[in-house]
């Protein structure tokens, strides 16, 4: 019988290939199939609350949702109630750390924080108290995310701004700048913070939240003192790496009595062995952590902590160090965790585990569960017994009530980026989403829109994101507005974006803009005209009050020697028509951005053919978010393709290119995907220079892919203003400045409730 550490190993060693069984595809389609959905919306009781269904919000980190103090703010407010408007059962908030003079990565100059807080004084329990009533007005439960710490995947600039170290179980390299020492905590320290861990719980309690979620997952402190990996201390009460984590949940149930559910979010495997194999022994940053916790023994921990406490659990795999597992971004499979938790199912099952109230333990599925059908699914075989849903609910907060209600086709699904849920708050911003501009700004943006108070005609030129959110948004407050794309179908530059079968997601996003200009156009003074040019002549015929174009980026191909010749072609014209690489064996792609990377992707791994990818600058996918680069870099290494970084091209010739790489030996790896990225805001003072020792080199290839990204078409912005074709002209999204879907939703959204 295969064990339960193979059964993961298989897993994990799928994720790179998944797409071709063309089941697994079908599993991420925004289909309803499966209505109604009975088992979504049963309702189960954890120890004695009851939830009204089987859909949990999950932490989704509430960064800067609150003043410098931790107070949270009426962002944060607005925030959950409107989750709980949309009708999910449970919501747990993003974490709250504990460890305030403990751990110093969580506080900045002056004791300040951008980290919500229970624990300064009272100040902060009102908030609390608003958010649960909130929550409770809609019938949803809310559980606060407790978290130890963050040890050595907390922020490194405390050596820098303070002065102090960063903190962890042994002593441990951190995750952000490696060459920077996490120290090893005390005993005395850690009991410390099993007693505010204690405290907090009851504060949650005292203000009305109706259970508390322990952070034990994805390398966090807890995770470091309960996994091997991490706590490799010999001696004191500690040194068993059980003794925490059951303390911990002790000390909890102690405070707020036997009835008071506890959460436990933890990774059934860190899978690092399975994921870097023989780079464990050869990488500095990773060489300590080979001892992980096996699956056996994160079982055998589970039945422990239930004994200590425990009601329910949220079951992942991963860390930091391969942060794509934890975080799993668009190219990761639909439920790629329900073998996870269906694992845990069988072991509590095969064991008769329940928890203190005399009941079955819940086990949560979790990781791209987004898509109804597959959910509904994975409650009826018994793979799990919840539903943890995060950025299907920043995307569309009434997700749940779209579902229950069969309007499917209604719902923004989630185009995995993270763009707007990880990225912005790790460059410095709070949690938002690429797709629904109002998410993160509930406080500021009713759901209504406001009635235009002086109706407009106005035509949008673009049916990208940009143009289809200003065109609908603008209609939906009662203009007249004309909608208009040269292509025969919205989406702009995501039509060929979707092509690659890792891009499921951005084809379900494809298919709900056609949806959503086809019901508006039914319900709304909005006209639709695809295959039609826009020109000043024909704009000028029409008297439109306002004209917005979003015409997007045109696509460059530098002119280098050779630029012109026949094996040159763009990456977005690739895309459309695969068959110009049909007859092709070995093909360059010159730029090593998203777009460049995901094709090379699909070059290899759908098609396979030999590629390399060429980048001038040091990094591939720089400033984008870690876990959806991590994931590309990582299976790029694993189907051979070649990356060269520092490497810039030359000429092109008949049978290859010429280009200049730095050979130096301070060129970093181009592979790294066990440390991040700095925002370039941040100085990493143990970072080397990187010395130029340039050497021209031939790379042959039958064909030459441009992905080095485009220039906006702001041509007819401009001559639409010179000719005063209307009294209001604007120019927004990739043809204003090249950006993402994250920007160009954002900027539809904003100017058409302005207009």
């Amino acid at each position: 019988m295969i064990s339960y550490q193979e059964r993961i190993k298989d897993l994990t060693s799928s994720y790179g290939n998944w797409f071709h069984d063309d089941t697994l595809l079908e599993r991420g389609k925004m289909t309803s199939s499966l209505y109604p959905y009975t088992n979504l919306f049963s309702p189960i009781t954890i120890n004695k609350t009851k939830i009204k269904n089987r859909l949990i919000m999950a932490p989704m980190g509430n960064i800067s949702m609150c003043d410098e103090s931790g107070r949270p703010s009426e962002k944060m407010i607005s925030y959950f109630t409107e989750r709980a408007k949309g009708g999910v059962g449970l919501i747990t908030t993003g974490l709250i750390p504990i460890s305030y003079g403990i751990d110093n990565s969580i506080i900045e100059k002056g004791d300040l924080t951008y980290f919500p807080r229970i624990d300064r004084s009272r100040t902060t329990f009102a908030p609390w108290r608003d958010i649960a009533e909130n929550c409770h007005s809609f019938g949803a439960k809310i559980f606060l995310q407790i978290s130890p710490g963050l040890g050595r995947v907390g922020n490194p600039q405390c050596v820098v701004s303070m002065h102090k170290f960063p903190v962890s179980a042994s002593f441990n390299p951190n995750y952000y700048m490696p060459g920077v020492p996490s120290l090893r905590l005390s005993d005395r320290k850690l009991k410390k913070i099993i007693k505010k861990s204690g405290q907090a719980a009851a504060d949650s309690k005292a203000a009305l939240i109706d259970g508390v979620y322990l952070h034990g997952h994805e390398g966090y402190l807890l995770e470091q003192l309960t996994n091997p990996a991490f706590n490799r201390r010999k001696l004191g009460r500690y040194s068993d790496w059980q003794k925490f984590g059951i303390e911990l949940v002790k000390e909890i149930r102690n405070r707020c009595g036997k009835n008071y559910p506890i959460m436990y979010r933890i990774d059934l495997s860190l899978v690092l062995n399975e994921t870097y194999g023989e780079k464990m022994s050869k990488v500095k940053s990773l060489k300590k952590f080979k001892n992980e916790r096996t699956v056996e023994m994160t079982l055998d921990y589970m039945k422990n902590l239930v004994n200590a406490g425990v009601d329910i659990f949220d079951v992942d795999l991963g860390c930091y160090d391969n942060w794509w597992l934890p975080h799993p971004p668009g190219p990761m499979p639909p439920g790629c965790f329900l073998e996870v938790s269906k694992i845990v199912k069988e072991y509590f099952d095969k064991n008769n585990i329940q928890s203190n109230a005399g009941i079955e333990v819940p086990i949560v599925g979790v990781g791209k569960l987004g898509y109804p059908d597959l959910a509904e699914q994975a409650l009826r075989d018994n793979s799990c017994d919840m539903i943890m849903l995060g950025r299907p609910l920043l995307s569309d907060p009434y997700w749940p009530n779209k579902v229950y209600a069969n309007k499917v086709d209604e719902i923004i699904p989630c185009i995995g980026c993270q763009e707007g849920c990880i990225n912005e708050f790790v460059e410095g911003g709070h949690p938002q989403c690429a797709i629904n501009p109002r998410t993160g700004f509930e406080n500021i943006y009713e759901e209504e829109f406001p009635n235009a108070s002086n109706k407009k005609k106005i035509a949008v030129i673009g049916s990208g994101p940009a143009g289809v959110t200003c065109a609908v948004t603008a209609a939906k407050r009662g203009h007249e507005v004309t909608l208009i794309d040269k292509n025969d179908k919205a989406g702009g530059l995501l039509i060929s974006g979707g092509v690659p079968k890792i891009k499921f997601d951005i084809q379900n996003y494809n298919n709900y803009l056609s949806t959503l200009i086809s019901k508006t156009c039914s319900k709304h003074e909005l006209i639709y005209r695809p295959n039609t040019t826009a020109t000043v002549e024909n704009l000028k015929t029409e008297d439109f009050d306002v004209i917005v174009t979003a015409i997007g980026v045109k696509q460059i191909i530098p002119k280098l020697p050779g630029y012109d010749r026949d094996n040159v072609v763009l990456a977005t014209e690739l895309l459309l028509n695969k068959d110009l690489a049909k007859d092709c064996k070995n093909i360059v792609v010159i730029g090593g951005g998203v777009v460049g990377c995901e094709t090379a992707y699909m070059l290899k791994s759908e098609m396979d053919k030999t590629v390399d990818v060429i980048e001038m600058e040091p990094y591939f996918m720089n400033h984008v978010c870690t876990a959806n680069r991590g994931y590309m870099i990582h299976y790029l290494e694993e189907n051979n393709v070649k990356l060269h970084n520092c490497t810039q091209l030359k000429s092109i010739e008949e049978d290859g290119i010429i280009v200049t790489k730095n050979i130096s030996k301070t060129v970093p790896d181009p592979y790294i995907t066990w440390a991040p990225l700095l925002p370039e805001n941040v100085v990493n003072p143990l970072a080397k220079e990187i010395i130029s020792e340039e050497k021209e080199i031939k790379i042959e290839a039958d064909l030459v892919v441009m992905a080095i990204g485009g220039r906006p078409i702001d041509t007819l912005y401009y001559d639409l203003v010179k000719a005063n074709t209307a009294p209001e002209i604007y120019n927004i999204g990739d043809s204003f400045k090249q950006g993402k879907v994250f920007e160009a939703t954002k900027s539809g959204y904003l100017l058409a409730r302005n207009l």
